[in-house]
């Protein structure tokens, strides 16, 4: 008996350290891939700044500039939510947030009596809505990895094709906002029409009369994110919901 107990913990040992060897390598390479991230985002910075000071302009110009894409629709009846997550999971909350955040938005607008239009981009949205049976319009996948430019453009395509045709009339961008390697945060933000308080603050931040009326509750619905269990969807130990 002894000598039978003596193996199945050496067979233990053996399993366990298997799994420590494993585990650190999947350590080695998320360190690494987070280091390439961060760098992309870091080099992203200047150009975005660029955009939105652009945008800014735009939306400071108010009736002097007769754009689409400035110009709210007297009723909101279809409402295009482009969702972004990643093509594969082992990432914490990073999709499970965004997902919550989407379908939060979704049965918001529902019970507002607004139908909706799916833009999925990664596999892991994708796989979530495709198997709950909701009406997806376009999918964008297999380069979260390695996003570049033709790819953004194909996103900026569908959606503004379909708000300029008057398919939709709102459309919301679902993401995550990079803070730190410990803190992201997930962002719903209108993209179309352009609001003047939510680009005056920037990355999905709201000016700060805005923001203030966000944080106590007392905006319009769109700055408002109500919630059964009074959190945000999304919200995880790491992460935060802003809607703005």
């Amino acid at each position: 008996m002894a000598g039978g107990q003596e193996r199945i913990l050496r067979r233990r040992i053996r399993s366990v350290q298997s799994t420590k060897k494993i585990t650190r390598a999947m350590e080695l390479i998320a360190a690494s891939r987070i280091v390439k991230a961060q760098a992309r985002v870091a080099a992203a910075v200047p150009y975005s700044d660029a955009i939105t000071e652009a945008v800014k302009d735009l939306a400071a110009a108010g009736g002097s500039v007769d754009s689409p894409f400035l110009t709210p629709r007297p009723e909101v009846r279809r409402v295009a939510h482009v969702v972004l997550t990643a093509d594969r999971g082992l990432c914490g909350a990073y999709n499970s947030s965004v997902i919550r955040a989407a379908e939060g938005s979704l049965k918001e607008h529902a019970e507002e009596g607004r139908d909706y239009s799916l833009v999925l981009v990664g596999r892991k949205a994708e796989s979530y809505f495709r198997y709950r049976n909701y009406r997806i319009d376009h999918v964008f996948s297999g380069f979260t990895d390695q996003p570049t430019y033709a790819h953004a453009q194909s996103i900026a395509d569908a959606v503004d094709d379909a708000f300029l045709r008057g398919d939709v009339d709102l459309v919301q961008v679902i993401y995550t906002r990079f803070v730190s390697a410990g803190s992201q945060e997930v962002v719903v933000r209108p993209l179309m029409p352009l609001e003047r308080d939510v680009v005056v603050g920037g990355d999905g931040r709201p000016a700060p009369a805005a923001e203030g009326a966000w944080r106590r509750g007392t905006s319009s619905s769109r700055l408002r994110v109500p919630s059964s269990s009074g959190s945000c969807p999304g919200t995880s130990r790491r992460g935060s919901t802003r809607r703005c």
